[in-house]
């Protein structure tokens, strides 16, 4: 929505918003941006009366603004159908989906295309992504070139719109990342989860190209049925987009990548984790399918500096590093846990996690999330964010998870609320630990507390982050 916002501000239009709670890095980006956020919900933020409204898919009715919506009948959309409407319609679309790695890879891809702009005018993209994007210090760009890349959520589009926004997007080009069962708030099971990215693999044009993961069985059934072209990418020996010899030294990730037999190219990020060697590479198959240019390709991938809320250092004080990371799925947690061991290998680490996703927030994948963090050394989990929300039946109870990670042999330990988690990590951090934060949401301000808490333990020993 902040993009969103962000690039109808762009074409000249007179932007405000509300939230019940806005934080960084979107109310930055916003507030740089001159766009008032408004706090909380309340009738009189539509004063004076707006020409549109866009509703985000958290609201519902009883919202104060959407029923003054529907009472006066102020005109209103939803901010997938808009963004087709107003940006996507007359442009080639190259959408990233998938359960994983979505904001990561789509930022890729706009790099590559941005860095081949240099030689190519004509590649600058346009694009919407779900997360500031470093290289642009942005989430969005608007051109007036043809390419106009962006995200593919599956999550619904709005309480008047239950479909997945990314069934808007009609797709000339798309990277399926990965399929797990998420967002169990809307989807019954894995078999919906299926249907909604096999619906959007049916949009695909037969002059299209798919780039998808080889590695999940999952996948495989959502593109079966695929008009278009599709390459798979991935570590076995049948991807046509294939990695080997990924390894991890000096600050930096290596890969090559095989393509139709041959060593198509050796890659290279400053950025670690297997899953991110597997965005690039979807990235950079998708781009050269695209007739983007190979060099432009690699050099694009060496100078990649992240996505906001990624594997983030966020301080560095008395030798313990602070690391955010956006957590919403226990596959995610897996895969950023086995990231910071690959660049931390001799390190004491601690994930410190807010169950706050539809997803984590229930104990239907108590047992994946127990398995993903039995990789760190030190857990401590935070209470269930509005766990009033949640059925009792549903609910995850964070002190299962604890009881069962003690019980396989990680220290694990409950806190309910931030400044008890605070008081309690940092006299136990020493010199060389990691602490990785999780959450998909503003954490009660921990990104900020815990770092202040440790500069007055270690004063005058915070390095540059």
């Amino acid at each position: 929505m902040a993009s969103l916002a962000g690039l109808l501000q762009l074409q000249g239009h007179r932007i405000t918003g509300s939230d019940k709670e806005a934080y960084p890095p979107m109310s930055d980006l916003l507030s740089g941006l001159g766009i008032p956020i408004l706090e909380p919900f309340a009738e009189e933020n539509l004063d004076p009366r707006p020409d549109m409204v866009v509703i985000g898919n958290a609201l519902s009715r009883g919202n104060p603004e959407v029923e003054r919506v529907l009472d006066e009948r102020i005109p209103f959309t939803s901010m997938a159908a808009l963004l087709k409407e107003e940006f996507l319609t007359g442009r080639e679309s190259l959408v990233v989906a998938g359960t994983h790695g979505k904001t990561t890879t789509t930022s890729m891809l706009a790099w590559i295309y941005q860095f081949a702009s240099a030689e190519k005018p004509e590649l600058e993209p346009s694009f919407l992504i779900g997360g500031v994007a470093e290289n642009f210090g942005t989430s969005f760009q608007l051109r007036p070139t043809r390419t106009f890349i962006v995200e593919g959520d599956e999550y619904d589009t709005a309480f008047f719109d239950k479909g997945p926004k990314f069934l808007h997007y009609f797709p000339d080009g798309l990277i399926l990342t990965h399929v797990e069962f998420d967002h169990a708030d809307i989807y019954a099971d894995l078999a919906a989860v299926k249907t909604a990215f096999k619906r959007l693999v049916n949009l695909v044009p037969r002059r299209g190209l798919i780039v998808s993961y080889d590695g999940c069985e999952n996948v495989t059934d959502c593109i079966a049925k695929a008009f278009c072209r599709v390459q798979r990418y991935g570590f076995s020996d049948g991807a046509d987009w294939r990695i080997q010899n990924l390894h991890y030294e000096n600050g930096l990730m290596r890969w090559e990548v095989w393509h139709e037999g041959a060593l198509w190219a050796e890659l290279e990020m400053r950025m670690a984790g297997e899953h991110n060697a597997l965005n690039a590479t979807a990235a950079a198959a998708l781009a050269f399918g695209q007739g983007v240019g190979k060099e432009a390709i690699q050099k694009a991938l060496a100078s990649f500096k992240s996505v906001k809320r990624r594997l983030e250092v966020r301080a560095e004080v008395g030798g313990i590093t602070v690391i955010e990371d956006f957590a919403h799925h226990p596959t995610a947690i897996r895969e950023t846990l086995r990231a910071l061991r690959a660049v931390y290998p001799q390190a004491r680490l601690w994930a410190v996690l807010e169950p706050r996703s539809n997803t984590l927030r229930r104990k239907v994948l108590e047992p994946e999330l127990v398995a993903s963090l039995r990789l760190a050394d030190h857990v401590i989990l935070a209470g269930v964010y509005q766990q009033q929300r949640i059925p009792a039946e549903e609910r995850l109870h964070p002190e299962d998870v604890v009881r069962a990670l003690n019980a396989a042999g990680t220290a694990a330990e409950l806190c309910p609320d931030v400044e008890t988690i605070v008081n309690r990590i940092v006299p136990q951090l020493l010199p060389g630990d990691v602490v990785a934060l999780l959450s998909n949401g503003g954490f009660d301000g921990i990104y900020e507390k815990l770092p202040a808490c440790l500069r007055e333990r270690y004063p005058d020993s915070e390095k540059n982050a």
